[in-house]
């Protein structure tokens, strides 16, 4: 079955440009096209996507506040959000993932990484891109803890294994592979951890490691 994506961009030209390279992929589908913000927030809550690929900066409203509005902490069946931009800004790489985005891009990314990053939202992993990922890490483990929450449960020394690898921004299968272990077992730490910490997503997840200074960039 076909991964359904709803494109938002401003520009027509950069839309088509998504368009077409999300179209060339077998197992993905374009379901509709929207040139702002508002009309992708019509789209994406009438068409229910599986992954909505948004703009950062768009009329009417902005990638942030389209992200807000269909992942964020008070949506009660988030949909999938993948961010896509020309501007790695902090304040909107934090700004977009605070808001329930699974992925962020630079649109500089190429082909492959943006096919990728469609894929892992739509099989609930997260990707960053990797140029912005490292000065990203650094600012999030700079920051002040804002009061974490803290787990339900302490916390087994697997799952520590785990949330490390997931605030790395390791896959499922990269995960597996590491510490050799099953994908169904993989899976099974992660929904753990989602209990545990209250996280909606990998991406809270990640998030919250490196606000209770578990994490460091490096």
């Amino acid at each position: 079955m076909s991964i359904r994506v709803v494109v938002a961009d401003d520009q027509d030209l950069v839309r088509a440009g998504l368009v077409m390279i999300l179209g060339a992929q077998p197992d993905l589908e374009v379901v509709g096209e929207a040139a702002d913000g508002l009309a992708a927030l019509d789209l994406a809550t009438r068409l229910r996507p599986d992954v909505v690929l948004v703009d950062i900066r768009m009329p009417g409203l902005d990638g942030v506040e389209v992200t807000r509005r269909l992942a964020g902490p008070e949506v009660p069946d988030p949909l999938a959000v993948v961010v896509i931009t020309t501007f790695d800004l902090d304040e909107y790489v934090l700004g977009a993932l605070r808001a329930g985005a699974r992925g962020f891009l630079l649109k500089d990314a190429g082909p492959e990484l943006l096919v990728q990053a469609v894929h892992a939202a739509a099989n609930g992993d997260a990707l960053i891109a990797p140029n912005v990922t490292r000065r990203l890490l650094a600012t999030l483990a700079d920051q002040a803890p804002v009061r974490p929450v803290q787990p339900t449960d302490p916390l087994t020394g697997r799952e520590e294994e785990v949330l490390a690898l997931v605030a790395r921004g390791r896959t499922n299968a990269e995960i597996a592979t590491e510490l050799f272990v099953g994908l169904s077992t993989v899976k099974s730490h992660v929904a753990s951890l989602l209990t545990k910490l209250g996280a909606r997503n990998r991406v809270e997840i990640a998030i919250w490691a490196y606000d209770t200074r578990r994490m460091r960039a490096g």
